[in-house]
């Protein structure tokens, strides 16, 4: 290990002792167990929300190994190696609790590395699954997020620069209420990484606030910073609007654009599962100041829904938002992925799912139609390459069709988005369903989204895939019997 990093985790973790956060290993894990542990395979975790009264048996489920929208990244790729790192939740041969795991896949020899299980988390809950960052120094950080406030949050960091073999916990802290805490909850956390600023971390806080006389359930949204790790900032609102909000967010150098529905507080067709509404924050110093899409200055936290920031009043028209992805354009203006339906429910009656993008286009916000699916949980990612952007997204209904996921097809826009064309459909006859295609940090042409299948409607074995930028797709090995082996070619891009 670098002999710096071992001075200053040394000095830290004293400190964090001598701040009364001693506890035996046990005590910070609770049930999960730190295991950096070589797997020999790849199994994606399955996980499902029931809807027991709908003929599709569940509101969302299937592999969902690179689940949810609201969790970025899953994958980084660093030129200074040429490889992609990516992580996931895996799981046992039984699928009875989730892995978080970390593997790679080499460009220069075109095979994967086995991967290693870094942390049990003693759940089966998908929303526990992790994501990652690349330091400068070529450190992976891996972050195990929570979900609510039932099990902690850990973050764990490789004792070797760009080696997964072996993680060690790093005993992060914050600031609250001026006093120094363990970092040890963070849900829905989307995190960043830049040279000159070190990490910001978009995430959910779960708290109850009154609201209309009533104490409720919310989830609000926050952000914090941390220049090594380690050390980290006061958590600081961006938005506590009605009864909260989910986001999905996106990098580009120190600029980070935000964009989130709310959980509507009203009577009737309240709460989570009636997200509406679309708005919009920039930051360009890496998370000091926020501010519009169009520059302007905003008091935070956002706490009305008649705010600048406010793309599109979706509440208006009945409609629920399911943010996907955002990405940026060459100039750094924001572009946003998202469906809408008419309500919470799986099946044709909530449809059309609409896909659209929203764009910011330097003076105004253009929002343009794409395609449609057939579930609210369907995702994929939008990709910016000058003037010819692409979606890689389940838009086309799948073996399990209304259910989460589906057969994958490549989007092309050769005008800034204003139009959308199918240029492939890249997976075809699938057993299962394909969900939540991610795209990766610095995305590479030969790594360019990372997903997982599973049956949509019961349980099953979910695995793990690859495409290029071609359209070309790989199944990661099942089983691997030799430390590097190469991914399956299971549909060849006629492009």
């Amino acid at each position: 290990m670098n002999h710096i990093y071992k001075i200053i985790l040394s000095a830290t973790l004293a400190l964090f002792l001598a701040a009364g956060f001693a506890q035996s290993t046990d005590e910070i894990y609770g049930n999960a167990r730190l295991l950096n542990q070589e797997d020999d395979g790849f199994r994606g975790i399955w996980y499902m929300i029931s809807a027991p009264d709908s003929d599709y048996k569940l509101k969302y489920g299937g592999g969902l190994g690179t689940y949810p929208a609201n969790h970025y990244p899953f994958s980084v790729y660093v030129a200074e190696v040429n490889k992609t790192f990516f992580c996931y939740g895996g799981t046992d041969e039984s699928n009875s609790t989730l892995y978080h795991q970390v593997s790679y896949f080499d460009h220069t020899t075109g095979r994967v590395a086995r991967p290693t299980i870094v942390v049990d988390k003693a759940t089966d809950n998908a929303h526990d699954n992790p994501v990652m960052q690349v330091d400068k120094e070529g450190y992976i950080w891996l972050f195990s997020t929570a979900h609510g406030v039932q099990r902690p949050a850990f973050i764990h960091r490789s004792a070797e620069p760009y080696n997964i073999k072996e993680f060690e916990r790093i005993p992060a802290t914050k600031i609250e209420n001026g006093e120094v805490v363990p970092m040890d909850n963070f849900s829905y956390l989307q995190i960043y990484y830049d040279n000159d600023h070190g990490f910001l971390g978009l995430f959910t806080f779960y708290q109850r606030r009154e609201l209309t006389g009533r104490m409720v359930n919310c989830r609000d949204i926050a952000w914090m910073t941390s220049p090594d790790g380690i050390q980290w900032s006061e958590w600081n609102y961006l938005a506590t609007i009605e009864q909260g909000h989910y986001q999905s967010s996106g990098q580009q150098g120190a600029r980070v654009a935000t964009s989130f529905n709310h959980h509507p507080n009203r009577e009737g067709r309240a709460g989570l599962d009636f997200r509406t509404n679309l708005y919009c924050l920039v930051t360009d110093d890496f998370g000091q100041t926020w501010e519009t899409a169009d520059g302007k200055s905003v008091d935070l936290p956002l706490t009305s829904i008649t705010t600048d920031a406010l793309v599109h009043d979706y509440a208006s028209e009945g409609l629920n938002v399911y943010i996907i992805d955002l990405n940026f354009d060459e100039k750094g203006n924001p572009l946003i992925l998202y469906l809408t339906s008419k309500g919470p429910d799986p099946g044709p009656e909530n449809g059309p799912r609409q896909w659209y993008t929203a764009y910011w286009t330097g003076k105004k916000w253009r929002i343009n139609p794409v395609t449609t699916s057939d579930n609210n949980y369907d995702a994929g990612s939008v990709y910016t390459h000058g003037n010819r952007w692409r979606i890689v997204a389940p838009t086309t209904v799948g073996p399990q069709a209304y259910n989460t996921g589906g057969e994958v097809v490549m989007w092309e826009s050769r005008n800034k988005g204003k139009t959308w064309k199918r240029k492939q459909q890249i997976t075809q006859n699938s057993e299962f369903n394909h969900s939540y295609m991610r795209r990766p940090v610095n995305v590479h042409h030969g790594f360019y989204a990372f997903w997982a299948d599973g049956h949509g409607r019961e349980k099953s074995k979910s695995r793990l895939y690859f495409c290029d930028i071609h359209g070309n797709v790989y199944q990661l090995p099942e089983k691997m019997e030799v430390e590097f082996g190469f991914p399956l070619l299971i549909e060849k891009s006629d492009m």
